[in-house]
């Protein structure tokens, strides 16, 4: 299992070789080293730990033993180990939360990734399933985009948004397979900048957008993954979509506690019958905002996605498609924040008055 993932990841997608010392500032002539995993009976509130010897420069994995054969657990924790030896997110307090958020993209790539296919088949491991937790990405997507508050966070179920980025549905520049990886290549060396301002360098296409966009697809969990949709098809109906108060007259306003915060989002999924022509305006919105229709043909599963400009949009929707609104929270002006420690400048939710014609929520 963990040769194969070294074989995706190192092999097929190009990532620094945890067997080469962090310290090591030439990485074509080795030495290389084999990581180190230690299986013991019990850890402390965890069934694996990514550690580092500062005096190798080398990453070590412990996992509970009954642990080590389950992709979720000890594939993450090799995921802590390469992305350590990646070396510039080390010792950055700004990218801390977003260390489990990118464990938990490489488990689950290798689980379920067309990318690690190959690397699979040669060491004889199967495709899993998906550990994606909707009702913690769509159910709570008013959070932070990354968010590591105690008990309530996101930081462990984020990564669809780094998969977004990996398999990049809307081809946007700089994003692809090696987004991630870009990511930490072009990370401003102890910049202690967020991921999200490297992204801004990462594509041109502009975080507000990609961001926007990320929340449209989430709508059908339409992101390009092999296995999501198929999830959000099973689990839809169980999951909180309770983001709307009527204000009278085909008017909503978010609750009060499910504001989109910085780059979250509210997905609010419309009843309608037959076909019918579907128009939203927003208005009043308090902080800049990134506001999507996003549309699927029940019957082929397609998708299309209806920008909104100037705070409104109009679209004519089949009897065999369905409608939801999206809108995000997007400042043009990235915030520098510590996913630990919410500022009260990512903690300020968008406001805003949505009129919606054609459909209800």
């Amino acid at each position: 299992m963990l040769e194969a993932a070294y074989s995706c990841f190192v092999g097929t997608l190009g990532w620094r070789s945890p067997g080469l010392s962090y310290n090591d500032n030439t990485d074509n002539d080795g030495p290389w080293t084999k990581i180190n995993i230690y299986s013991v009976s019990t850890l402390p509130g965890a069934a694996g730990v990514m550690h580092a010897d500062y005096a190798t420069g080398m990453a070590w994995l412990e996992v509970v033993h009954q642990y080590l054969t389950i992709p979720g657990v000890t594939v993450h924790e090799l995921g802590h180990g390469m992305h350590y030896h990646e070396k510039t997110w080390v010792d950055q307090g700004r990218t801390g939360a977003w260390w489990e958020t990118v464990a938990n993209f490489v488990a689950d790539t290798f689980k379920t990734s067309p990318l690690c296919a190959s690397a699979r088949s040669q060491y004889g491991q199967s495709a899993t399933a998906t550990e994606i937790n909707l009702s913690k990405v769509i159910g709570d997507s008013f959070q932070v985009i990354v968010d590591g508050s105690v008990n309530t966070g996101n930081y462990y179920e984020a990564w669809p948004f780094l998969a977004y980025l990996t398999y990049n549905p809307d081809g946007y520049s700089g994003l692809g397979t090696n987004a991630l990886r870009n990511l930490f290549r072009q990370y401003a060396k102890n910049s202690n900048e967020t991921p999200l301002h490297t992204l801004a360098r990462v594509s041109s296409a502009g975080v507000p957008t990609i961001v926007g966009r990320y929340w449209a697809r989430m709508a059908y969990a339409d992101i390009g993954h092999p296995t999501a949709g198929q999830v959000f098809l099973s689990q839809r109906s169980r999951l909180n979509y309770a983001n709307l108060d009527s204000q009278g007259n085909n008017v909503y306003k978010p609750k009060s506690a499910r504001r989109p915060l910085y780059m979250g989002a509210n997905i609010v999924p419309l009843k309608k019958s037959g076909a019918v022509t579907v128009s939203v305006s927003v208005s009043g919105a308090t902080l800049p905002y990134t506001a999507t229709l996003s549309i699927r043909n029940t019957s082929s599963g397609s998708t299309r996605y209806v920008n909104l400009s100037g705070g409104s949009a109009s679209a004519s929707v089949a009897s065999d498609e369905e409608i939801t609104f999206v809108i995000a929270n997007t400042p043009a002006n990235l915030i520098l924040y510590d996913a630990f420690s919410l500022s009260s400048e990512v903690k300020n939710g968008l406001d805003y008055s949505v009129t919606i014609t054609g459909a209800t929520p």
